[in-house]
């Protein structure tokens, strides 16, 4: 806004300047009104110039042009009038007050000066001058709406590209819901029944009974999550709850129901944010899950630390075991583990130690 107040006082002192060189040329030559109607017209034309140059153009020219024949000082502020006509007008419009201005100076002059050298020379000046800032006004006015243009589709061509992306990515995430459905939901189905069926089953010990209802529980708790993981690809606006934190107890809790043994060292004393929350729940989730995988039956350790600024430390350990599960595994879950602690900021340990254990062992940043 300031700029645009400079650029409007620029141009009316350039005005003034122009129509003051106007002005001292006729009174040199012994014409021109009385100076106080000179100062009046001229500061009426300079203060209508720097009000309307821009929402009026034509309506300030067609004044102008007559107030410039009569007056020295309004001929300074014409042509800024007619170049603003050229920049926010259309051509033709232009180039109809150009010729207009131009014929109604030219017949003045030849009234006022007669077919002299002095006649051709003012009026090809005045011509000239007023054609070169007409058509450059109309160039930048060209220029201007070819940068809009461009930019206009620019943006098309981005929200096109946006739109693309976001189809794919929701056809991907369909096919990604589609054979999660069919097959893991599926087999976990199977895995279920035959859990419940050996539940029922007369030939089975209370112990076996028990183990079959962890393993159905278990079953139908992963089909739960199953469907929210397949909702949440159908849909990602929908809000579904995260675990946090404070989950964690529950998920030790689970695996000690399965039969592990499980030993929770939980020494936070402030809210820990949400985020850091559930990656730290993920960590013990995923070091659980290997845990059972590899070492069955052996002890675990889950040990939850940290305060704010310091960080969260999250470790998960267990006895190596020679007879470990033939459970298939792909390692993807440590690489997704070392993927969210590394985005979040964190570092992500995990090996075989000296002491013959394996421990994953992970560093939370932890700051509010």
């Amino acid at each position: 806004m300031k700029r645009s107040w400079l650029l409007e006082l620029g141009l009316g002192l350039f005005a003034m300047a122009l129509g003051s060189y106007f002005l001292w040329t006729t009174v040199s030559e012994g014409g021109g009104a009385a100076m106080p109607a000179e100062v009046l017209a001229g500061a009426c034309a300079f203060a209508g110039l720097i009000a309307f140059r821009r929402t009026h153009p034509v309506a300030l020219t067609l004044v102008l042009i007559p107030a410039g024949i009569v007056f020295g000082l309004p001929m300074g502020a014409t042509p800024i009038a007619l170049f603003a006509v050229g920049l926010h007008r259309p051509a033709r419009v232009a180039a109809l007050l150009a010729a207009l201005h131009s014929v109604i100076v030219t017949g003045a002059y030849y009234l006022a000066l007669g077919p002299t050298r002095t006649f051709a020379e003012a009026s090809a000046f005045i011509v000239l001058t007023h054609v070169s800032l007409v058509t450059v006004a109309m160039l930048i006015r060209s220029h201007r709406r070819l940068v809009r243009a461009w930019a206009d589709r620019a943006r098309q061509a981005e929200e096109g590209q946006k739109l693309r992306v976001e189809q794919s990515r929701h056809l991907e995430r369909e096919l990604i819901a589609r054979e999660m459905h069919d097959v893991l939901a599926h087999r976990i189905s199977l895995l279920a029944l035959h859990a419940g069926a050996l539940e029922v089953s007369r030939d089975a010990s209370e112990q076996e009974q028990q183990a079959a209802n962890v393993i159905r529980q278990s079953a139908y708790k992963a089909l739960e999550d199953l469907r929210s993981v397949i909702h949440m690809l159908r849909d990602p606006a929908l809000d579904h709850p995260q675990p946090t934190l404070g989950d964690v107890p529950a998920l030790v809790e689970q695996s000690r129901h399965a039969g592990a043994h499980v030993s929770l060292d939980f020494v936070v004393t402030s809210p820990v944010p949400d985020g850091v929350g559930r990656h730290a729940y993920r960590i013990v989730q995923e070091g659980l899950t290997n845990a059972h995988k590899h070492a069955p039956g052996a002890p675990v350790t889950v040990a939850v630390t940290g305060r704010k600024d310091d960080g969260l430390v999250v470790e998960v350990g267990n006895l190596l075991h020679s007879n470990g599960s033939d459970v298939p595994g792909a390692g993807a879950g440590l690489v997704g583990l070392h993927e969210r602690v590394q985005m979040a900021g964190g570092r992500l340990e995990h090996g075989p130690t000296a002491a013959g254990e394996f421990q994953l062992k992970a560093w939370l940043p932890w700051s509010q």
